[in-house]
């Protein structure tokens, strides 16, 4: 493409944003006055984080982007579809969300994501990576059935083109040779540095001197083959075109899956990036538009600290970054970094340990292990089928995976984790992040039904922790006690402050721990609602009822003789869990009951049935009845009506 024409950006009030009303109102402004509404978008988003938090650096790298977009598509006519999502706060302010944007993340409020039920414009609820070039086909596909002729556009990046899904989807696409345009949001960022073959594939698309002398002449003969040309103009151009990309460009990777592959570009420029999309706009077959752009672009310490800057919990001075809100030394380590320490303590005596990520070094703390032992560490991009296979992998040359994951993202491992690992008995261990409620992140990252399908899941040993001792506990142990696959489940945020051991201790698996002895009423909980059940008994005590707290420690194997010998003394249970009532802890009780016979009145206590909204953690559970003062309540009304 031709070099491009510095835009002049003078200053200006924030009168231009304040008109912007929907996305028709970008139409008719010029392109310094696009540039003027990115600045202020820019702005917006910088004051909004500032305060609020939310995810940062990604959308501050599109909002040029993004302005050029809506200046030439026609929302929700056409399908704009953001892979991962949060990116996408300036497509919220363009689209008639800018008022509402304070109450981003917030209970009752903005989700942090494209919503179909928030929005028109949304035209595709996201929040996992790697899913938008599917979702654009799919779209596609519906509109030539029906003979609409809506544009799709599906905006990828952040490290989702690393992920399977997305080639399945481009070779689909190929194939199928609808009118869709793939924008390659190209940062060389996930939430760390993208790692892997397609991100030196990308670095040598923007390096190769031969390509980008010869891009000039590729974007005129697109111009050329849009106008009124003979048949065979329009042939011998294209030819000349594919011969430029097959000789001088790795963009030949696109264009061998079915996918014309253009650029890149400066997706700063806002010239550039508007007389692209007018060019793509007319061109009726799948494409690719390569775009440059700088994760935290326009703030200068997410610019220099893009990992760091990804996310933000807000309080943070808006020119230096400088955080605005005292640190509290008091608080306890997070589950995350007390999970990272102690796999780099016992892999510093032993080899065999190795770490893998599926492109979350620091937002799983295994950064850590990467600083300690980069030899041993794999982090495979945005593929978590491909982690879970490839950890069965190491597992049978003797080595000891620990796969450290989300678990709303080892969901879509399912099959690999059944197949490839718990079918052939492979010691892997699975270190499940950021299990139960997450916050504002909502229900696309909600950890809400990990116990439910990993229980159904034969020769799989299941355990979570009620504390970050029992964390280093159960981490050791299915190391060194445990032969075949194991998952460890914990939540996001700050441990109990429990004094941490030196050392670490074997648990005797399958085995839980009483902590408070009563008649009549047995608390069973696992995990972090362990102390949330203390807490219930405290208040039940007040009320003439003495309950025996037990911390189940592990959902499979199940603690059979501890049930049994508590159904002997007492006459109700209740069970708490922080994961779905359907095929938990509460099932894998009442299943047990009713195996050996025995009646007894079982409460289940945990996550409804039903995709829990986002919002801060607390009005979550009040909103759910997993507060204390509500589980106290409802467990005391089930156990005196059973008494009557």
């Amino acid at each position: 493409m031709p070099d491009s024409i510095s835009i002049p950006v003078t200053q200006h009030s924030s009168l231009t944003l304040s008109a912007i009303h929907s996305p028709d109102d970008l139409k008719k402004l010029t392109l310094a006055e696009l540039q003027r509404v990115a600045d202020e978008c820019r702005t917006e988003v910088i004051d909004l984080v500032s305060v609020n938090g939310g995810h940062f650096a990604s959308s501050l790298g599109v909002v040029e982007l993004t302005v050029a977009l809506h200046h030439v598509y026609n929302t929700p006519h056409d399908k704009i579809i953001w892979d991962v999502g949060h990116q996408a706060y300036v497509h919220k302010i363009l689209t008639g969300r800018k008022e509402q944007m304070q109450t981003n993340r917030h209970y009752n409020g903005l989700a942090g994501f494209p919503k179909r039920s928030e929005s028109p414009h949304d035209a595709f609820g996201v929040g996992h990576a790697s899913t938008s070039i599917s979702a654009a086909a799919g779209i596609a596909a519906g509109a030539k059935l029906a003979g609409s002729n809506e544009k799709v556009i599906a905006v990828i990046g952040d490290g989702s083109m690393t992920g399977g899904m997305a080639f399945e989807a481009m070779n689909h696409l190929g194939d199928l040779k609808n009118d869709v345009l793939v924008i390659l949001n190209d940062n060389q960022m996930a939430i760390s540095p993208s790692t892997g073959g397609l991100r030196t594939h990308l670095i040598n698309i923007t390096l190769s001197k031969s390509y980008n002398k010869a891009r000039s002449l590729l974007w005129k003969s697109i111009s050329l083959v849009n106008n009124d040309l003979g048949e065979k103009a329009k042939k011998a151009i294209r030819k000349l075109e594919d011969g430029f990309k097959a000789a001088l460009t790795p963009g030949a990777f696109f264009e061998a899956l079915g996918l014309r592959y253009f650029g890149p570009i400066d997706g700063h420029n806002m010239e550039q990036l508007v007389k692209a999309l007018k060019e793509m706009q007319a061109l009726p077959h799948p494409k690719l538009l390569h775009v440059i752009t700088t994760k935290g672009k326009g703030f200068k310490p997410a610019e220099e600290n893009q990992s760091k800057w990804h996310a933000h919990n807000g309080g943070f001075d808006t020119t230096t970054g400088k955080n605005l809100k005292a640190a509290d030394s008091s608080l306890p380590p997070k589950y995350q970094e007390v999970f990272g320490e102690a796999l780099v303590e016992l892999a510093l005596k032993d080899t065999r340990i190795t770490a893998i990520t599926a492109a979350m070094p620091s937002g799983t703390s295994l950064d850590l292990f990467q600083n300690a032992f980069p030899n041993r560490f794999y982090d495979v991009g945005i593929a978590e089928p491909h982690a879970v296979t490839f950890a069965a992998g190491l597992a049978t040359q003797g080595y000891k995976p620990v796969f450290g994951v989300y678990s709303t993202f080892l969901q879509r491992a399912f099959d690999q984790l059944i197949h490839d690992v718990a079918l052939q008995n492979l010691h892997v261990v699975f270190a499940i992040d950021r299990a139960g409620l997450v916050g504002e992140d909502g229900p696309t990252h909600h950890g809400a039904f990990d116990l439910s399908w990993l229980h159904a899941v034969p020769g799989l040993v299941i355990m979570a922790p009620a504390d970050e001792q029992e964390l280093r506990d159960m981490l050791y142990t299915a190391l060194y006690d445990i032969k075949g696959p194991v998952a460890i489940r914990y939540p996001r945020g700050n441990g109990t402050g429990i004094p941490l051991r030196k050392n670490f201790t074997s648990l005797p698996i399958g085995k839980a721990e009483i902590l408070r002895q009563g008649e009549g009423l047995a608390l069973l909980s696992i995990g972090n609602m362990t102390g949330k059940a203390l807490e219930v008994a405290g208040l039940l005590e007040k009320e003439g009822i003495d309950a025996t707290v037990v911390n189940m420690r592990f959902l499979k194997p199940l603690d059979t003789e501890v049930i049994e010998t508590l159904a002997s003394r007492s006459t109700h249970f209740a069970v708490i869990e922080e994961n779905s009532v359907i095929g938990g802890l509460g099932s894998a009780v009442i299943d047990h009951l009713n195996a050996i016979e025995l009646s007894r009145p079982v409460l289940k206590v945990g996550l409804p049935d039903a995709f829990v909204t986002h919002g801060h953690i607390d009005d979550l559970y009040r909103s759910i009845g997993l507060d204390t003062p509500t589980m106290a309540a409802r467990i005391e009304r089930f156990y005196k009506e059973g008494q009557r």
